[in-house]
C-alpha cells in the first residue's frame, strides 16, 4: 500500500508539473490523471489557442512516453492513422511502418476535419486497443490516451467539416470545454512564455513517473470498492436523463460505466480505497456534457445547467 502512495504523489508531481506551463486550467489537469488512470480517451472542444497541444506535451513528457499529433483534414486515410505494410527491397520482405497511433499520448487536432471512414478507424483502435492490418493484430502501447479536438459545435462551417457522429462521440469516456483565458491569466501566460517555448522544443526530459508505474496504478483503480448504493445512485441518474423529454437520444451505458470508472479514479487521487457520491458529482459534467442531445437545439448553450439541476434533483445515497 505504502508503494501505491507513492506513485500516487508521483501523479500529483506530473499535475504540479503540468501546472508550472498551463495557466487556468486546473481541473483538466486533474481530468487528464483520471483518464489514464482509467484507460479513457477526451474529447476536448473549443477555439484554437488554448493549449490543448501543448498539455498533451507535458503530459506525455513527464510519463517518459511517445508523443505524436495529427492534424486531421479531409483528405486523410485510415492508413495515415494506423499506418501500412511497404515492401522493402533490401530485405525482400513486407514490412511496418507504424501510423502515429502507435503512441502512449495521441493528439488529434480537429477530428471533425477527418472523413467518416477516417474517424471510425481511430475510434475502432481507441476501443479495442488493438490495430488491425493485412490480417495481422498489433497491440498498442500501453497506456495509451488519446486527446481530440475540435471546434465547438455550433462555431464549425465551411467545406471539409464531418461532424461525429452521436455513437463515434459516445466512444470518449470525457469531454472537456476550453475558453479563451480572461486577462489575469493570460498577462500569467505571457510572463512564462520563454519556459512554455523550451519545453515545447525539448526533445527529452526525466520522467516523473514510470509507464510501468502508470499501469501498476491502472490495476489499483480497479481494486477501488464502490457500493451498491452507489452503482445504484449512478443508474439513477442515467435513467433519470433518459426519461427526460428534452433530450432525442437517450445517453448509452457507456455513460454508467465512464461515471463509475472516472469515480474510482478521483477516489484513488484523493487517497481513498472507496467511492463517496461527491466523486460521482465531480466527474458527471465531464462524462455527460458531449453525451447529451436536445430535442431544441436552442437549448444546447445550457448542457452544464441542465447537468447541474440534474444532480440537484435525483435523491443521492448516504454512504
Amino acid at each position: 500500500m505504502e508503494d501505491i502512495e507513492k506513485k500516487v504523489d508521483s501523479l500529483e508531481e506530473v499535475a504540479g508539473f503540468i501546472r508550472k506551463y498551463i495557466v487556468g486550467m486546473d481541473d483538466l489537469i486533474k481530468l487528464l490523471l483520471v483518464a489514464i488512470l482509467t484507460e479513457g480517451h477526451i474529447l476536448i472542444e473549443g477555439p484554437p489557442g488554448t493549449g490543448k497541444t501543448l498539455t498533451a506535451r507535458l503530459l506525455a513528457l513527464s510519463i517518459g512516453g511517445i508523443f505524436r499529433r495529427v492534424q486531421m483534414t479531409p483528405d486523410i486515410l485510415p492508413t495515415d492513422i494506423l499506418g501500412s505494410y511497404y515492401y522493402n527491397l533490401q530485405k525482400g520482405e513486407w514490412i511496418l511502418r507504424e501510423g502515429p497511433i502507435f503512441s502512449n499520448i495521441l493528439l488529434v487536432d480537429e477530428i471533425s476535419r477527418a472523413p467518416p471512414r477516417t474517424q471510425s478507424a481511430l475510434l475502432e483502435a481507441m476501443g479495442e486497443g488493438r490495430v488491425s492490418l493485412e490480417g495481422r493484430t498489433f497491440d498498442l502501447p500501453k497506456p495509451f490516451l488519446v486527446i481530440a479536438t475540435q471546434i465547438n459545435l455550433g462555431d464549425l462551417a465551411g467545406e471539409g467539416v464531418y461532424p461525429l457522429t452521436p455513437t463515434l462521440t459516445d466512444r470518449f469516456a470525457y469531454s472537456y470545454i476550453t475558453k479563451i483565458v480572461d486577462k489575469q491569466h493570460e498577462m500569467e501566460i505571457l510572463k512564462r512564455i520563454d519556459n512554455i517555448d523550451d519545453v515545447l522544443r525539448s526533445q527529452a526530459s526525466s520522467p516523473i513517473i514510470s509507464t510501468k508505474d502508470l499501469l501498476v496504478l491502472q490495476r489499483r483503480v480497479r481494486d477501488i470498492y464502490v457500493d451498491d448504493r452507489i452503482r445504484k445512485y449512478i443508474v439513477d441518474l442515467i435513467d433519470a436523463l433518459r426519461r427526460s423529454e428534452d433530450l432525442s437520444i437517450p445517453p448509452s451505458t457507456r455513460a454508467s460505466i465512464w461515471l463509475l470508472k472516472g469515480s474510482r479514479a478521483i477516489a484513488l487521487l484523493e487517497r481513498l480505497n472507496y467511492v463517496v457520491p461527491d466523486h460521482v458529482k465531480e466527474i458527471a459534467p465531464y462524462v455527460l456534457y458531449h453525451r447529451i442531445y436536445f430535442r431544441d437545439p436552442m437549448k444546447e448553450v445550457d448542457k452544464a445547467k441542465f447537468i447541474k439541476d440534474l444532480l440537484t434533483r435525483v435523491e443521492v445515497p448516504k454512504i
